[in-house]
């Protein structure tokens, strides 16, 4: 039986970044939580925040030198997603490249994806 892919990959920028991050902070840091939020005009926003421990139901993933736990609300939300970390010219911020996003808000603070048909969208838990 094969294995399936991890619901989100990191990019080497991502990786570098998220390393750097937890390596100041000032308490043990377990890794670094992902997931959605219902929020903004198209409903989903992705958060982050510092894993002290992993909660019940998380999936970890492993990628390059650095540990993700995936909310197990936002799963569904997030496979095949990929976090990169970008630099422009006024700034540096996380990016996630969905595949599953079909639509994003004009400012970029919220997305979409594709309900299967008949279906209502469910809301993230917060």
């Amino acid at each position: 039986m094969r294995a399936l892919p991890p619901p989100i990959s990191l990019s080497d920028r991502a990786a570098d970044r998220v390393r750097e991050l937890i390596a100041k902070s000032p308490k043990p840091i377990l890794g670094l939580r992902v997931g959605v939020k219902a929020r903004g005009c198209s409903g989903l926003s992705y958060f982050m925040e510092y894993a002290e421990e992993r909660k019940k139901f998380e999936d970890v993933v492993e990628s390059k030198g650095v540990t993700v736990l995936i909310d197990p609300s936002a799963i569904m939300f997030l496979l095949g997603t990929e976090m990169d970390y970008v630099q422009e010219e006024f700034g540096a911020r996380f990016v996630f490249n969905n595949p599953n996003e079909v639509d994003r808000c004009g400012c970029g603070e919220s997305f979409r994806v594709a309900q299967p048909e008949g279906k209502e969208p469910a809301p993230a838990q917060a």
